[in-house]
């Protein structure tokens, strides 16, 4: 059965993004700092179809993991939003992408393989869509913080990872924020460090 999880990158005091985040600031003031890891790594590069080159080391062969592993993707209005103005007509998903959101909208189908389906019925609903979409490959839940505190809170998270990055936002998002911690427990799976993160990989344990 599909692995529900997600992956994201966060400060240093546990900040998803910055303050101040909308479609012209996306992450908000400052949160890109957080993803600089990333940008230069191959699998990313061929990911949004940047061109040749880009890291080849161990970091990239995390992202490349989280990559290959997804045949779907959940995302919330609030991440849509800073993203649809701000991906490339080519969006970086390359596959099906449940956005959770109150707004009736019909399906926006972008190039290579991206398609934004709005659903308006709850993260259950889309997660139903997602295994459906997924085959036999595995449900990410891109964010933001609320979606993903939601999906946590209803036992619907199987394992993720925390890319820590050597920075201080000062303020922002919290990834934990109203956060159920009697709905499940957490074991660390792996620690992998580079120069440039620390990649800390969990399994949740659901009550």
């Amino acid at each position: 059965m599909n692995k529900v999880f997600f992956s994201v990158g966060i400060s240093m005091e546990g900040f998803l993004a910055g303050l101040n985040g909308g479609p012209k600031n996306p992450l908000g003031d400052n949160g890109t700092e957080i993803h600089k890891w990333v940008y230069n790594q191959k699998s990313f590069r061929e990911q949004l179809e940047l061109g040749e080159g880009g890291e080849t080391g161990k970091d990239n062969d995390i992202l490349n993991q989280v990559i290959s592993r997804t045949g779907a993707s959940i995302m919330g209005k609030r991440m849509f939003e800073e993203g649809e103005t701000n991906w490339s007509e080519n969006a970086p998903f390359h596959t099906p992408v449940y956005v959770v959101t109150k707004h009736p909208r019909e399906p926006w189908v972008r190039k290579g393989g991206t398609t934004f389906y709005f659903v308006n019925d709850g993260i259950e609903s889309a997660l139903e869509k997602a295994r459906k979409s997924a085959g036999n490959r595995d449900i990410r839940i891109s964010g933001g913080a609320n979606v993903i505190q939601q999906y946590l809170n209803a036992g619907l998270v199987d394992e993720f990872t925390i890319h820590y990055a050597p920075i201080m936002l000062g303020d922002g998002i919290r990834l934990f924020d109203k956060i159920d911690k009697s709905k499940f427990t957490v074991a660390i799976v792996e620690a992998v460090n580079s120069p440039q993160i620390t990649h800390l990989h969990y399994k949740l344990n659901n009550k």
